[in-house]
């Protein structure tokens, strides 16, 4: 065992918390669970486990992971999700690590999977993620979505051999829900950012994210998967823009309304 706690945020993860479990059991002692109100038995299976399991609600991704966070007993947090798995040779990169120098955060690579086929190109076949990190220094942001670390300039990041194995959707039509369902967590964050969806977000951003994933990062080579990921992409940064687009009519309507009984009176 080493002196890291692992933080796990979920919701409905009953298809997937034991794997995840069982491969985290073989870093640490001490597994923290942020349980988003499940209505599977996930939870129960985490306890099964002798995870430390809270039941919180929903404050955003973000919230939920740094909850998580101060619940922990070590100071080093790993932070995955219940559909990742650390393969052997990350598992045996971690155990080599001494663990005495907060100043540095650990950069992990990923292989992701769309059903049960391993997706080699696109955006997907290039991911990784800063995951491993000292609580002491590094804090997620308190996003809806899309929440990333906060982390100071003079922290060193090192890359670690080995890879975390995501299982992100069964099939299209999974992957589609998720992506719907970020598309308007992503419209709300960039609304209350102030940003705007203009010409170029709502007509160029999709199309020059398809032909990044399809063709300059090779996405074809994938298959029917590679078009499935790069087709539902520009689908859903369309739908995000066009959501926001709708939230910024219907707040100008509601100041104009303001501003009229505010003339009137």
């Amino acid at each position: 065992m080493v002196p890291v706690s692992i933080v796990i945020i979920t919701k409905n993860e009953a298809d997937t918390i034991a794997g995840c479990i069982e491969r985290c059991r073989l870093i640490t002692d001490d597994i923290v669970v942020v349980d988003n109100e499940s209505a599977d038995d996930t939870p129960g299976i985490a306890g099964s486990y002798g995870c430390r399991v809270y039941k919180k609600n929903w404050n955003g991704y973000g919230a939920n992971k740094n909850k998580g966070i101060e619940a922990a007993k070590y100071d080093w947090i790993l932070s995955i999700d219940a559909d990742e798995l650390p393969d052997a040779e990350l598992l045996n990169a971690i155990h080599r690590i001494e663990f005495v120098d907060p100043g540095v955060v650990y950069d992990l690579k990923f292989r992701s999977y769309f059903g049960k086929k391993l997706i080699r190109f696109g955006s997907w076949g290039r991911d990784h993620h800063i995951r491993l990190f000292n609580r002491k220094l590094v804090k997620w942001s308190e996003t809806m979505v899309h929440e990333t670390l906060i982390i100071p300039e003079n922290v060193a990041i090192k890359k670690l051999a080995g890879y975390i194995h995501h299982y992100s959707a069964k099939d299209a039509g999974e992957y589609a829900g998720k992506a719907h369902y970020y598309a308007k967590l992503s419209a709300k964050k960039y609304f209350k950012e102030g940003k705007k969806a203009g010409f170029i977000k709502l007509y160029l951003s999709p199309v020059f994210g398809f032909v990044r994933n399809y063709i300059f990062y090779l996405g074809f080579l994938d298959g029917r998967e590679g078009w499935a990921i790069a087709a539902s992409t520009l689908k859903n940064t369309r739908r995000k823009y066009i959501y926001l687009s709708q939230m910024e009519n219907r707040h100008e309507k509601k100041q104009a309304l303001k501003d009229s009984y505010a003339v009137e009176y």
